[in-house]
């Protein structure tokens, strides 16, 4: 415990030097701040995955082995919702022709240039489906259609089931020079192209999504959040500490600790080349709604003292002395907390937690150095003389009065809360990280309901020597796997290698439909392949689909918007099946939806014990802060409870836990103690260094911290649910329960840590 006397003459140095320390502060942070020109976003969804995750590591060997997965979707869906019609075919074919002009685009694939085959003689002709679309008749649309749905790789995938939407696929193959650079360049010619689309076929609707559309929204639903919640919260919280404190000098250098602070934190992560992204770009709001408590702390204690009638530098040296402590405890605990955020498996939380903690850092020393000097500089009148505050000696008596009624009751309600924890389960799709407001997210889900979205998994099945695909035995297998992922719940469509052969090996046989299988001689299947490759134009060969020595094909399943249990489920169970059919080729599927739910799985489990870790390193730290390992241990019920509690009532209310809540717990941990050192370390003064009874300490700990906690409780509810109008998912959920954790460690500090002190003083007497 820091001596009081260390707290006094400090205080007395900051306020005999306000100049000294106002033109040190401007040095430290100026050289903290300089660090954001290295500052950058990433337009990359790949960030939320570190180097070593081994589902970006099996994913991105896919990538190397065949064509990136990256790539622009077009979903067509015109009025008549019928695509078998030469004006919607004319549609399709212009958005095919033009996409070849989207900035890296390395492939196209729709029905229109569909490399449709057919025998002709002893020949085998490859061309495109449709030609020119205004010359059709009805004959040639019904055979069009005909072929469309007797095609595997087109039906339920370029055109769907019902026939009333259309895709165009663009293969995207960024330089990977700069991201941040190429990812605009790519959607900026898009919706260009989407622009000219939509003025020249106003009875098609058109929608765009993709993965380049996807790590677009990222960037966007940062930038937005940046232009307008960062104000916003900025505007809310000063207006709130105005009308709160009623001091505009109390505003005002509140304002500057708060812009100091995101300053020097978001500088620091510029030193550290943190790259941003939607989830650590509310790091700002975070410290500006944390370091608002520390302020108020100090603030509420200096005009208390001026009410009373001291000068302006005695106020600010009592209220250093007695707020330097608890106010270094709860900037250290809240540190704390978000440093336990680096146990997270996602890079965006490690940044966040490692920003947040810097601000939280920059926020306690500038509250302690830089409000103090520019208080006593500045003019503040003393105002109507007050010695309490009646409305906390009330509820003080109240709690007093009541303690047993409020002890029991308060403390069934938290069991009861704490009970409907497992009423939550684990869910998230990246695609609902965006709220309906962002293009992405509309387009993505008119996608997945009538056509195919971005949810797919994907096998690299390896026939284990080159030319080995060729090889009947291993074709049949694929086939078998194919067909069994066809038959499961949540399968939209199966695209394999093995569909292409059993169209050839039909071509090769007159088109007779007896022969649509598996090619029974590995010579001839070689063969077949190596004419039909030939026949292929530049742009549209098989290298999305085999890899370069012929050992191994791409298998992609295209699933529904499945939870994370159902997609792991399904993975798991297409393992199992290899492991029993086809031992050789057993392999992990992957790709974003597996990576996501794989991550978001792992997040939960490492937070856990991020949040124990934080747990335990803050009760070592009350423990010796409030010299009595009686209080550390009580502390822990007010601490733990209120997160337990919020997750009770999200289990209640909402019941899905996502990438975003898996660091709620950690972080959360650190901000809720505030509350509870506060209240302890004013209780542990009021019996120590004055003597006073349990009863009339609790009283104390109300009339002088009470309405602080109150205030800064406000302050913390309202910063974080600032959150809850960003448009991206994660920042909007984390910011919803914090705010309902902060909120309920209030009323866990009001109503129920004073009966449990008087319920361990009585036992302790007795």
């Amino acid at each position: 415990m820091i001596p009081d006397s260390f707290s006094k003459k400090f205080g007395q140095f900051v306020t005999q030097r306000p100049w000294i320390i106002i033109g040190l502060t401007i040095l430290w942070v100026f050289a903290a701040t300089s660090g954001g020109q290295y500052l950058s976003f990433t337009t990359d969804y790949r960030a939320f995955f570190s180097d070593e995750n081994p589902q970006l590591l099996a994913f991105e060997e896919v990538e190397r082995t065949y064509t990136k997965f990256d790539n622009v979707l077009f979903v067509v869906a015109p009025e008549s919702k019928d695509i078998y019609k030469s004006e919607t075919l004319e549609a399709i074919q212009f958005l095919t022709e033009g996409s070849w002009q989207l900035p890296y685009s390395i492939r196209v694939d729709s029905v229109t240039n569909y490399q449709h085959s057919y025998a002709e003689e002893d020949d085998l002709i490859v061309e495109d489906l449709v030609f020119d679309p205004s010359e059709l008749n009805d004959e040639d649309l019904k055979h069009i259609k005909e072929t469309a749905e007797g095609e595997p790789l087109l039906f339920g995938q370029l055109v769907s089931y019902e026939g009333h939407t259309a895709g165009i696929n663009v293969t995207i193959q960024l330089p990977g020079i700069n991201v941040t650079e190429e990812v605009p360049e790519v959607v900026i010619v898009t919706r260009k192209l989407a622009a000219e689309f939509r003025s020249k076929y106003p009875d098609h609707q058109l929608y765009v999504t993709g993965v380049n559309m996807l790590n677009n929204a990222f960037s966007e639903a940062s930038q937005r959040d940046m232009s307008t919640l960062i104000p916003l919260s900025f505007l809310v919280i000063l207006v709130m500490i105005g009308l709160i404190l009623r001091k505009w000098t109390g505003t005002f250098t509140t304002f500057w600790v708060i812009m100091l602070s995101i300053m020097a934190a978001m500088g620091a992560a510029g030193w550290m080349g943190v790259k941003l992204t939607p989830a650590s770009i509310s790091a700002p709001i975070i410290i500006l709604t944390l370091a608002v408590a520390d302020s108020v702390h100090i603030l509420t204690n200096f005009f208390h003292k001026l009410r009373q009638g001291n000068s302006r530098m005695d106020s600010m040296v009592e209220s250093l002395r007695v707020n330097f402590q608890p106010v270094m405890l709860t900037s250290l605990t809240t540190a704390i907390g978000f440093l336990s955020m680096n146990f997270s498996d996602a890079p965006p939380f490690r940044d966040l937690g490692n920003i947040s903690a810097i601000g939280v850092v920059a926020a306690f020393i500038l509250s302690v150095t830089l409000l103090p000097a520019l208080m006593v500089l500045l003019p503040a009148h003393k105002g109507k003389k007050e010695t309490e505050t009646p409305a906390f000696q009330g509820l003080a008596n109240f709690v007093i009065k009541k303690q047993k009624l409020l002890f029991y009751g308060v403390g069934g309600l938290m069991v009861a809360t704490v009970a409907l924890i497992p009423l939550n389960e684990i869910n998230d799709q990246f695609v609902e990280y965006f709220d309906k407001s962002i293009p992405f997210r509309v387009a993505s889900d008119f996608a997945s309901e009538n056509l195919v979205g971005v949810y797919r998994i994907e096998y690299s099945l390896d026939s284990g020597n080159p030319g080995g695909i060729s090889d009947p035995e291993y074709m049949q297998r694929v086939e078998d796997f194919a067909n069994w992922f066809r038959e499961q719940s949540g399968v939209l469509h199966v695209s394999t290698y093995t569909d292409i052969m059993k169209r050839l090996n039909r071509n090769m046989h007159g088109d007779d439909d007896a022969y649509y299988k598996i090619p029974e001689s590995r010579e001839l299947a070689a063969q077949y392949l190596l004419l039909y490759e030939m026949s292929l134009p530049y742009g549209l060969d098989l290298n999305n689909r085999l890899n370069v020595d012929k050992s191994s094909v791409r298998l992609i399943v295209s699933i529904e918007n499945l939870s994370v249990n159902e997609t792991l489920a399904l993975e798991s169970l297409a393992r199992g099946w290899l492991q029993d059919n086809a031992p050789s080729m057993n392999t992990e599927g992957t790709g974003p939806s597996v990576m996501f739910s794989h991550i978001t799985r792992r997040n939960i489990s490492t937070m856990v014990w991020g949040t124990i870790f934080a747990l335990a390193l803050i009760s070592i730290l009350l423990i010796f802060a409030l010299r009595s390992f009686k209080m550390g241990m009580i502390s822990l019920i007010p601490n733990i409870v209120p997160i337990l509690m919020g997750f009770g009532l999200w289990g209640l209310f909402v019941g899905e836990i996502g990438l975003s809540l898996s660091v709620v717990a950690g972080m959360t941990l650190g901000v809720v103690v505030d509350d509870t050192v506060h209240f302890l370390s004013k209780y542990l003064r009021a019996r120590n260094e004055q003597g006073l009874s349990p009863e009339d300490s609790i009283r104390y700990a109300f009339s002088t911290v009470g309405m602080a906690l109150w205030v800064t409780t406000i302050v913390l509810v309202a910063g974080f649910l600032m959150l809850t109008l960003s448009s991206f998912k994660v920042n909007a959920s984390m910011g919803l329960m914090t705010a309902v954790t902060v909120a309920i460690a209030l009323f866990v500090d009001f109503l129920f840590l004073p009966p449990l002190l008087l319920k361990i003083e009585e036992k302790s007497n007795v």
